[in-house]
């Protein structure tokens, strides 16, 4: 598996299908600052895409506009037929800019779920608050010239003083 994380405005996204998976997938997207190009399940305007996910559909139909939009060059993404996908789509918990992702590569989806939900706990909406001081005091170090090293100490002295999160260690041992 290899993480990335897409500039919307930069990669052109499709979405197919229908019912509730394509709902929660469009919301999905949105949430991600795209607004996917809607595509039929039976389309043969798959030119420009550079993405598509398919949601909601039975596997046949599925299945060929997956091998379609591949022999067009785009990657594809089939909700819960890891066989056809060509990248998984990752659990998320979104707090402003802080993007926090797991992913079991599409083999447990239900696990990637149960840990979501744990790191929407650990992490509640303030951290929203958090990472836009945090981005606030970078620009202002980057200003001043100050090396990313120092800058990095301070980001983790601040955190350390604020209590943002458990210690490394305190963290450790309570996995123990």
């Amino acid at each position: 598996m290899i993480p990335l994380v897409f500039t919307p405005d930069r990669v052109r996204i499709g979405l197919a299908g229908g019912g509730a998976p394509a709902a929660r997938r469009l919301a999905a997207l949105r949430a991600g600052g795209a607004e996917p190009v809607v595509v039929a399940a039976d389309a043969t305007a798959l030119a420009g895409l550079n993405l598509l996910y398919i949601a909601g559909l039975d596997l046949g139909p599925a299945e060929k506009l997956a091998t379609a939009a591949r022999a067009a060059g785009v990657l594809v993404n089939v909700e819960d037929v890891p066989a056809l996908c060509d990248f998984h789509a990752v659990a998320e918990v979104r707090r402003g800019d802080l993007l926090l992702t797991v992913s079991t590569g599409g083999a447990a989806p239900g696990l990637a779920g149960v840990i979501r939900r744990a790191l929407e706990v650990l992490f509640p909406a303030a951290w929203a608050e958090r990472v836009a001081e945090v981005a606030a005091l970078r620009q202002g170090w980057r200003a001043e010239n100050l090396p990313m090293a120092e800058a990095a100490k301070r980001i983790e002295a601040m955190v350390r003083e604020r209590c943002w999160l458990p210690s490394p260690e305190a963290a450790r041992s309570k996995a123990e």
